[in-house]
């Protein structure tokens, strides 16, 4: 071992390949000796910085959110006067040189990435730990989404820094992969920056009278993986009658469209009506108007791309000032006063709500 250490120092990758060789190490899948030269992979997107090639300095784009947060935090903590626990969250693009990119956007070289950097007194990181897994996975099931397609995933290997990590993985159309990671990283990351930059980075505890370095709990997530995730578990095709129907079930808080606003004809003033209704929604979320086709191609329309409501103005809407309101997932109508509107459906579709499942 401390031959090899010793060669992955001196970056003498010959010597590698010789310690492989000698040792006899074979392919635990195939059993096969057989391997090519050692090389050393570029891990990291490289770039120059300047506007002329000469004296240009070559600079990495960040494979992680996490680091700048971890260079920021005493800045955040000093100037908002937190006091630990806190926790820092961004999102931002990411780059990865080693990803084979695959399975549509679930694994790609530049990508989305979430991530939560929670600080904490040493020794508190594992209660947190737990706090924060919980938080997670519910989060997860607030929206409504099949909860056998979650599990949880423990690490075999933790990374040199961590002292806990699971993964949430989620049943993907490839089957159960990686969705969010939450991570106890130990105080490795602020340490590392202290030691390197020679700026102090510890927190001051008041009522200890002492300075620490704090411990960290990570939560990482992937936008375009979230998305996926929604994306292939609500994308839904239904037997109604002789018809197929493809209906989207978005959660209503996650759909784009809110509501569709449908005038039944495009005569006797139907339209009129209609447009009242969407000038008075409009302001809160985001609508659609349409009078093309029949009805019953219009609802197929607006279920395709997950549209949780459409309200249909019909002739009884000009003598009685009700409408039809028909619910996506269930296909259901009722009439309700159109007075009413409004608040039925900011209830359904507010993000609020589904915030509230959460306390």
């Amino acid at each position: 071992m401390a031959e090899f250490v010793s060669a992955m120092d001196e970056e003498n990758l010959e010597r590698v390949r010789q310690l492989i060789i000698d040792l006899e190490i074979a392919c635990p899948v195939s059993g096969s000796r057989n391997w090519t030269e050692v090389r050393q992979f570029n891990l990291m997107f490289d770039t120059k910085l300047g506007s002329l090639s000469e004296g240009a300095n070559t600079i990495y784009l960040r494979p992680e959110t996490a680091q700048g947060i971890f260079v920021n935090y005493l800045n955040v903590q000093k100037t908002s006067r937190k006091q630990l626990p806190f926790g820092i969250a961004q999102i931002g693009k990411a780059f990865r040189n080693e990803i084979v990119a695959r399975q549509f956007i679930f694994r790609m070289r530049e990508f989305e990435q979430m991530e939560m950097q929670y600080f904490v007194k040493p020794g508190q990181e594992i209660k947190w730990f737990e706090i924060w897994k919980e938080r997670r996975m519910k989060w997860h099931l607030a929206m409504g989404i099949d909860s056998q397609k979650y599990r949880w995933h423990e690490h075999d290997k933790l990374a040199h820094y961590a002292n806990a990590a699971y993964d949430i993985e989620f049943d993907f159309p490839f089957g159960f992969k990686e969705l969010e990671g939450v991570h106890s990283r130990t105080n490795f990351d602020l340490s590392q920056h202290e030691e390197f930059s020679g700026k102090k980075l510890r927190y001051f505890d008041n009522e200890l009278n002492e300075s620490f370095v704090p411990y960290v709990v990570e939560t990482s997530i992937g936008l375009d993986r979230t998305f996926l995730s929604v994306l292939s578990a609500c994308y839904n095709e239904e037997k109604v009658g002789n018809e197929t129907r493809i209906v989207l079930n978005l959660p209503a808080p996650l759909a784009p469209v809110k509501v569709a606003v449908l005038p039944l004809v495009k005569k006797d003033g139907l339209p009129e009506l209609a447009r009242e209704i969407l000038d008075e929604l409009k302001f809160d979320m985001n609508c659609q108007y349409e009078e093309k086709d029949s009805i019953g191609k219009r609802y197929r329309r607006q279920d395709a791309i997950g549209t949780p409501f459409c309200i249909t103005v019909d002739h009884q809407t000009i003598e009685d000032k009700t409408v039809t309101l028909r619910h996506r997932d269930t296909m259901e109508q009722e009439r309700v006063a159109m007075r009413d509107i409004a608040q039925i459906v900011r209830e359904k579709v507010d993000m609020k709500n589904l915030l509230m499942k959460l306390i």
